[in-house]
This record gives C-alpha cells, structure tokens and sequence, in this order.
C-alpha cells in the first residue's frame, strides 16, 4: 500500500510539473523569440514484487507479479525551430534568419543570449532589450542549444563558450513564437485526464486503507 501511495504522489508531482510547462508555452505564445519546452519522461523497470505471507507456509517466498513503480522526467527538451517572421516596420525589431541569437550583456554584466530581437533604443541612443539590457553587435551560436539555460521567458545563458557566426538579420522583422497552441491544449487535456485517472486511484487506495484499519480495530 504505501508503495502504492508513493507511486501515485510520484506520478502526481510529474504531472504538476508537465502542466506548469504546457502553460508556460501557451502564455508565451505571443512573445517574440519563445522558443517552447516539453517534458521527456519514461517509465520506470517493471519489478517483480512478493512476499513470504503464503497461509500457512509463511516462510515461503510468493510472487505477486510484475509491477511498474511510476514514471520518471528524464530530461526538459527545448524546441529551437525557427518561428514565423513578422514585418513590424520598426527600425528596431530584428529577427535572425536560422541559427544563431543576439548577444545581451546583463546589468550584472553577464552575458546572455536571446532569439528576441523586440529591442528599444535607451537615452544614450543604445540598442538594448525591453528590460533596459545592451544588445551588443554580435551574433553567436552553440554547437548544443540543449546546454543552454534559460533564465525568463526568452533570454539564456550557457557554461560553454559559443562561436561567432555570420548570420542573417532582418531588420523591421520579429519573429514570433514556435509554440503550437493547439498541441499545447490537446497536451493540457492530457494532462488534466491523467490527473483524474491518479486521483481515482487514489481514493481507492485510502478506501482499501481506511477499511484494514477499522477491520483491524474490530478485532
């Protein structure tokens, strides 16, 4: 029973993490450069479970049969196709054409890279990001964008050092996010179905529990 128990909280934990990432890409369908995130997960090895409470043989070993203990997130993919670019007209969008991202340097100085090219210019007549960051004239790429961290919605940073490239820019362009609303609300659906399948076992298991111990108390 508790094993039980721990499968379903398991399953249950996996499903609240799937369901905050479906709604992270359908909030961010209308930001520029979002690229979307799905969750990868697997299904743990069957195992065989037994015990030795065999009647009157309690010595004996009994084989239950095989049993899988939940599901597991293997890894948080990011999605880096490119998006649909958009004519904005204004001197300040910009959008890449194929790989690569703009440059930002943090107010901390760090830098970071985005495929949001939704830019501003600021009082001292400088190219910088809605969040006031510069964007420094450079274009760089990575071998691996799934070693890329993201930090907010469209910016990422990386432990690996990234090589310049000679890419292709827009200017007057945007281009939009890669989600797929209507996967993400089939995926949302899913996910909300999954949730009451875990929920019906779940009552059922704290009625099988719920009877032992007033069996048990009875006696």
């Amino acid at each position: 029973m508790i094993r039980t128990l721990n499968t379903i909280n398991k399953n249950m934990n996996i499903l609240q993490t799937k369901q905050e990432n479906a709604s992270a890409n359908v909030t961010n369908v209308n930001t520029s450069g979002y690229k979307f995130q799905e969750i990868i997960q697997s299904t743990l090895e069957t195992q065989q479970m037994i015990n030795y409470t065999e009647g009157r043989n309690i010595d004996r070993r009994r084989e239950l049969g095989p049993y899988v203990f939940g599901n597991q997130i293997d890894e948080v993919y990011k999605n880096f196709n490119q998006g649909t670019l958009l004519e904005t007209g204004l001197e300040t969008d910009y959008a890449i054409v194929g790989n690569g991202f703009f440059t930002i340097e943090m107010n901390d100085g760090n830098i970071a890279y985005t495929r949001n090219g939704n830019f501003k210019l600021n009082e001292e007549n400088q190219i910088v990001t809605m969040e006031g960051y510069l964007v420094l004239d450079e274009i760089n790429d990575f071998d691996d964008y799934q070693n890329l961290n993201r930090i907010g919605d469209t910016l990422f940073t990386s432990d690996t050092a990234p090589f310049a490239i000679d890419g292709e820019v827009k200017q007057g362009f945007l281009e939009s996010s890669n989600v797929d609303v209507i996967n993400e609300i089939v995926r949302m659906i899913e996910i909300s179905r999954e949730f009451e399948a875990n929920q019906k076992v779940l009552h059922a298991a704290d009625e099988t529990l719920n009877k032992a111990v007033n069996e048990v108390g009875r006696v």
